[in-house]
């Protein structure tokens, strides 16, 4: 139930987070001889926070990841994604280049690339046009440390986490550079089984439904990386990248117990849902980059060629047993393997003009086929394929974008920056079995995205930005394949080949103080969004029927307003994170109609109104004069609030954890959601009496230890990053 548990997860996590907001930081001081010497750790520059981890105090003996959760602006409270402040997601770029890998292969990375391989972390709210993201996405660009010296060096990580089951892991990263030819590699494997615990409800006045039971999900992963650059003269380069992880998860176990009343007849059914699952899932990525300096003011173009493959081989068996009679009322055996292939093109030019002024423009295309031939088996009589439920899915995109900038500076206080994007899309998805010409569909549409942004410079201590950016996200690609993955006998999620893209239209006001303090204002408006949406209603065999459907359902509005400071006291003992996020949100749609059968439900009615806030605080206390010690204390809370299918209940967690350094070791023990409190509850209550609960525990507290150990030769230069042809294409597998 791989899928399953992914989408029910995604429900709470993709959405409770959208507004946290995170830290920022301010200055420390170094002491040389009678001169104070300050460095700005956080800074603001026109489209971008930059905060200058080289100077920061957690910056040793950790990863990009825990560092990452550290910078301003950026946060995580599952230890699985990242979030920027009002984003539904983080892409990662490194020094300036996307990384060419799926977006869980980029956390696994991330969690095994060392901290003191890191300079500069840049957050870039809202992206240009030059920037291939989709809906709100925002970007963290890692900047890597640049040493001229050749030789080798290298990071091993050891950690073991204890949540309900144990997590072990282990990585070596490899770094080489020998005159113009320079390469660096990590390999990692991880023990990551986890549990989730479930309480469900639904029904109205005539039935009521309750499910109850965990889900097991034993998880292997392993994967790399290897990245060669090589100098062909001073002004030209190539690069070539390699991204691979694999995972296993097998014996997957769903075991939930379900209790049945009808009202009207007065009458009572208990079942146990048992779901055995085996998914295997690899995913490959290779990219060829070629670089050309065309002067020595920064003018340049970059090229680039990528492709990449996704395989998922899944398939389980879903057996419901009727706990009184000990009769199984009905099994059945699924198969839903996905196949992804893309080929995509890159380039963009920039040319750096007289008077500070940048003119930036290029291009893309990307061809992308899904094959999912997805196979359901009855089991028990009368057995054999289910035609209704099986399908052979075939899907093809094509899309063409070009974009344009034009950045200005005018003098040391104002700078600004212009530019559009148009993307070409065209798409054709054919259930290959189904004569219906419904089930064989075309889509052309062309999308003008334009964006501007404006920064003022009161002066060294004063800065106020604005920027204005539209986008478009489209489905992934496994939300389109028309397959059902079953949590209980009537209860499942089904995906949708009609949804479609959502457009994204986002104002952001940013004002800077201090490089120390900031206040963030957000408006967006999103157009034809998208949600898994709980219909419900009695089936042909009378039984309580509910479908988590993946369906445009309207539009939405999104307020915010951030504000946040960062504090050191006591000469850079105490290093103090507060942020503040205030949201409004509003709601505007419903649904009545499963798009995939046209079955009428009773509607599911999405017309409302929510003001929640989030309150982080994140604490880092030296607590040796050898700055080997080091306790961090972090909390947060998110106050109740209405998302797409209910209200969300209150979430909060305390977490610690104490860094010892020695030397070229470092020793870190964390304790994660101490008291047990980050659990996920939602509730909804329809006009037509129809309801519907979920209780989700993900054993999210737990203890890790870690132990890092830095060997070689630390100043070696690390290799240049390039970006890939298919970056937009990576985060829809």
């Amino acid at each position: 139930m791989k899928i399953v548990i992914t989408s029910l997860a995604l429900l709470a996590s993709s959405i409770l987070f959208a507004q946290e907001s995170a830290k920022t930081d301010s200055t420390q001081t170094k002491k040389i001889d009678e001169v104070v010497m300050t460095k700005r750790v956080f800074e603001k520059k026109a489209d971008r926070m930059i905060f200058d981890v080289a100077h920061s105090p957690i910056a040793k003996g950790t990863t990009a990841f825990d560092l990452l959760k550290e910078t301003p602006l950026v946060s995580s409270t599952d230890d699985a994604t990242l979030k920027i402040l009002g984003k539904n997601n983080a892409l990662i770029y490194i020094n300036g280049k996307k990384t060419n890998m799926d977006a869980d292969s980029v956390i696994e990375m991330l969690k095994n690339m060392p901290s003191e391989n890191l300079s500069k972390i840049e957050v870039i709210t809202v992206p240009s046009s030059e920037f291939q993201v989709e809906s709100n996405d925002g970007i963290i660009n890692i900047i890597l440390k640049k040493k001229q010296t050749d030789g080798l060096n290298g990071t091993l990580k050891l950690s073991d986490e204890q949540a309900y089951y144990n997590k072990p892991a282990a990585s070596l990263s490899l770094n080489y550079r020998k005159g113009k030819l320079g390469a660096n590699g990590n390999v990692y494997t991880s023990l990551y089984p986890h549990r989730q615990f479930y309480h469900l409800s639904n029904g109205n006045n005539d039935y009521k439904n309750t499910s109850v039971g965990s889900i097991d999900d034993p998880n292997v992963n392993v994967g790399g990386y290897v990245n060669l650059d090589y100098q062909l003269t001073d002004k030209q380069s190539i690069g070539l990248s390699y991204n691979t992880r694999y995972n296993w998860s097998n014996n997957s176990r769903t075991n939930l117990n379900n209790f049945s009343q009808d009202f009207t007849t007065n009458t009572t059914k208990s079942t146990n849902t048992y779901n055995v699952e085996d998914a295997h899932s690899r995913n490959n990525s290779l990219n060829l980059n070629y670089e050309i300096k065309t002067d020595d003011d920064g003018s340049k173009l970059s090229l680039n060629a990528s492709y990449l493959n996704f395989q998922r081989l899944q398939q389980n068996t879903n057996t419901t047993t009727n706990l009184d009679t000990q009769i199984i009322n009905r099994q059945f055996l699924q198969k839903t393997p996905q196949n992804v292939d893309n080929y995509g093109f890159q380039a963009d030019y920039i040319q750096k003009l007289k008077k500070e002024t940048t003119l930036s423009f290029g291009g893309n295309y990307n061809h992308t086929k899904t094959d999912n031939d997805t196979k359901f088996e009855n089991l028990i009589p009368p057995t054999g394929e289910d035609a209704n439920l099986s399908n052979h899915f075939v899907y093809m995109e094509n899309i063409s974008g070009f974009y344009g900038t034009l950045e200005k500076n005018f003098g040391e206080k104002f700078s600004g920056k212009i530019g559009t994007r148009i993307e070409l899309t065209h798409n054709q998805g054919d259930v290959l079995d189904k004569a219906d010409p419904y089930y064989h569909f075309t889509n052309n549409y062309t999308s003008f995205l334009p964006y501007a942004s404006a920064n003022y410079n009161f002066n060294k201590e004063n800065s106020l930005s604005y920027t204005f950016s539209s986008r478009v996200r489209r489905p992934s690609f496994w939300e389109l394949n028309p397959s059902r993955q079953y949590l209980t006998e009537n209860n499942y999620i089904q995906n949708n080949p009609f949804m479609k893209a959502s457009t994204y239209y986002t104002q952001e006001l940013n004002y800077m103080y201090k490089s120390a303090y900031f206040l963030v204002l957000n408006h967006s408006y999103v157009k034809d969004d998208n949600e898994q949406i709980p219909l419900q209603k009695t089936n042909a065999n009378g039984d309580a029927e509910l479908r988590y459907i993946r369906t445009n359902y309207g539009d939405k509005q999104e307020y915010s307003a951030s504000l946040g400071m960062q504090k050191t006291f006591y000469k850079g003992i105490w290093n103090m994170n507060n942020s503040f996020n205030l949201t409004h949100v509003i709601f505007k749609g419903s649904v009545n109609v499963d798009p995939i059968t046209n079955e009428t439900f009773p509607e599911f009615n999405i017309n409302k109104k929510s003001t929640y806030f989030m309150l982080q605080l994140q604490n880092n206390i030296r607590l040796s004069a050898k700055k080997d010690w080091y306790l961090g204390v972090n909390y947060f809370y998110l106050s109740p609030q209405e998302i797409a299918l209910g209200k969300l209940g209150v979430l909060q967690s305390v977490d610690l954890s104490l860094k010892k350094t020695l030397k070229d070791w470092t020793f870190m023990l964390e304790l994660n959601d101490i008291f047990n409190t980050n659990q996920v509850t939602i509730n909804d209550l329809q006009s037509s009496g129809y309801y519907n609960t979920v209780s989700q525990n993900n054993y999210n507290r737990s203890v890790s230890l870690k132990v890092t150990y830095n060997f070689g030769n630390k100043k070696v230069e690390k290799v240049r990053k390039t970006e890939s042809a298919n970056d937009a294409i990576k985060d829809r597998t």
